[in-house]
């Protein structure tokens, strides 16, 4: 009887080392050599299961942004369908908070400048969340033009990221009640 494949199990622990060294090391110092140490793997393991640094990068970028479809899509969680709860997650502690995630999302973003498919991945993501939220906005301003929709969901998108880039160093407590106040207002034009 053939063993079991360990393929699958092997590229999950890599992916999640990769994150875990690049929220340390930034993506510049993300290194084949760091990952297999930190997998416990030689570094030929590590390239057997998942290739080059650069479609590792790639990989990683997917499996940020990919939902449980397996598609890149909205950086809104699966099941939200109101405003409201957009808000809630965009401008909550979850989203919020400065962890291993969001130093991935930023070495991410720097890396999106030089790298295309990068690039690519992150545009989709935003895109879709972008529309989304324009989608949600409208529906709960049902009577606002439709461009004047997609602004706003672009504002409240720009809110919410500007203000989870600045939690690495703005440790103001109301940072995020302010930004969720900017984004209110933003909505209340409508």
């Amino acid at each position: 009887m053939a063993r079991p494949s360990v393929a699958t199990e092997r590229r999950e622990q890599i992916l999640d080392a990769t994150m875990a060294t690049i929220a340390q090391h930034g993506v510049h110092g993300t290194t084949l050599d760091r990952i297999a140490t930190a997998t416990g793997m030689s570094r030929g393991h590590v390239r057997h299961f998942v290739g080059n640094r650069d479609k590792l990068l790639l990989d990683t970028a997917v499996a940020v942004f990919a939902g449980p479809s397996g598609e890149v899509g909205s950086i809104l969680p699966a099941g939200i369908d109101d405003l409201e709860s957009a808000l809630d997650y965009l401008f909550g502690p979850v989203f919020a908070s400065p962890d291993r995630e969001n130093a991935v999302v930023l070495g991410l973003v720097e890396l999106s400048r030089s790298t295309p498919d990068i690039a690519e991945v992150l545009t989709t993501a935003y895109t879709a969340t972008r529309v989304q939220l324009a989608e949600l906005v409208g529906r709960a301003h049902p009577d606002a033009p439709r461009d004047a929709c997609a602004t706003a969901a672009y504002g409240v998108l720009t809110c919410a990221l500007g203000s989870v880039f600045l939690g690495d160093f703005d440790l103001d407590p109301t940072r995020m009640t302010r930004t969720r106040a900017a984004a209110d207002a933003l909505l209340a034009t409508l």
